[in-house]
């Protein structure tokens, strides 16, 4: 599948969470830094999609210890939470 396809797949997925806490902490990341990554960081993405949103969220804001496979810089911008922008 071509980046492109990859990529906005991932951005359905991403904003399809089935709740609007999740759509805008996962989503809204996507929406901020997808256009810069890696093949190695949309496969890390692609890859933390997989998991439930409840150890998303816990990951990113720091209630639950980050498992090794997730842990590094994708997960410290996620840990930022300065790229959620709340609807008007």
């Amino acid at each position: 599948m071509d980046r492109e396809t990859r990529l906005k797949r991932l951005r359905f997925r991403a904003w399809h969470r089935g709740t609007k806490e999740a759509d805008l902490m996962i989503g809204g990341f996507f929406d901020r830094f997808s256009e810069r990554w890696s093949d190695a960081e949309i496969d890390w993405y692609e890859a933390l999609l997989e998991e439930q949103d409840v150890d998303i969220m816990a990951w990113a804001i720091g209630a639950a210890a980050v498992p090794e496979r997730f842990a590094g810089e994708m997960m410290r911008k996620m840990n930022e939470l300065n790229y959620i922008k709340h609807p008007e």
